[in-house]
Parts: structure tokens; sequence; C-alpha cells
């Protein structure tokens, strides 16, 4: 899968990415607003252990942002199950050195087209937690709408803190994008 961004492109994750995927994962500033399935820090054999199970799974869900052909972040959801299954959780991280530049907002606005025409989607969201506005801003400049707070729901760092959810919701017959649930 590729996706050409005006700044980057989104693309499968190769092998060759792995000295650039460590030199941009391994940041503390990156890792503290990541799940801890997101190692600190992050090694050579974490790299190749992600993009073993990235370009091994079917479907193919996650993927990296490139700028000049080099690895500097990655995005990709995670498809739902159970009564879930036509959600999924978008998730992001860029490295530092590319940070403001817009490059995450168009990347997940097209990551979210994406999973809305290859994929039985209705709904895909994301969290935040309650230290990052940036992210906030992102999702919202995306498309996204806030929905609401999860309180003390995410441990990290050392702290319980609270958690923002977003969403964007697509009406499969229209196929417009809904701010929000109608009624």
């Amino acid at each position: 899968m590729e996706l050409i961004l005006t700044q980057a492109v989104i693309r499968s994750w190769r092998w060759e990415d792995i000295p650039s995927l460590v030199q941009h994962a391994n940041n503390r500033r990156v890792w503290r607003n990541l799940k801890d399935r997101f190692p600190h820090p992050y090694t050579v054999a974490d790299a190749e252990r992600w993009i073993r199970q990235a370009a091994g799974a079917t479907p193919e869900t996650h993927f990296a942002i490139a700028i000049g052909g080099e690895a500097v972040g990655g995005i990709g959801f995670d498809l739902q199950g159970d009564v879930f299954r036509r959600s999924a959780e978008i998730g992001i991280w860029l490295g530092e050195a590319v940070w403001g530049h817009g490059i995450a907002t168009e990347a997940v606005r097209a990551l979210t087209e994406y999973g809305f025409t290859h994929f039985d989607l209705c709904r895909i969201f994301a969290g935040v937690f309650e230290w990052n506005p940036a992210s906030m801003r992102l999702l919202e400049k995306a498309g996204y709408s806030f929905e609401g707070c999860l309180r003390k729901s995410v441990t990290k760092d050392g702290q319980t803190i609270d958690q923002m959810l977003y969403a964007i919701v697509r009406d499969r017959e229209s196929t417009s994008t809904l701010a929000r649930y109608p009624g």
C-alpha cells in the first residue's frame, strides 16, 4: 500500500527502515504519548520485531510514514472485533524532528479515508492523553470530533491521567462523514 501525501508517503514497512525507525522512535517525548506496547528505549530488536509483525499482518493495517525514503514515523489502525467489528482505533507517531509541519494531520486524513474505503468501517476513533493538546488539535483538523473524557483511564509514566476520546463516523449509504451521532 502506498498513499502519496504533500510532504510524505504512507507505505508498507520495509526491513531497510530499521535504522531510521530506531533513530526516530527512540525518543522519550515520542514514547510518552503512546501506549506501553511502544517500548522505550527503542532498540534494533524492537524495530525488527515491529517490522516482522506489521509486514506479516493480514490485512495490513500499520504503515510507515516516510519522507525522502526515510521512515520518520508510523500510522495504523487496529480493527476491533465482536460487536465493535465496524470500528477501528487509529494511532500515529512521528519523530520529533518532523513535528509541527502538518504531516500528521494529512496522514490521519489519508489513512482515515483509506480505512473507510477499504474496510467495512463506520467509525474510527482515537484516544489522546490529557497532556497532549497537539494531538487533540490534529485530530480536530483531520475531521474528528471530541466525544468525551475517560477520567483516570490511563496510567503512563508513573501518572494516572484522563484520556480524551475522538472519533469520526461515516454513514455507509451516503459516504458522508458525520461530526456526531444523529439523533
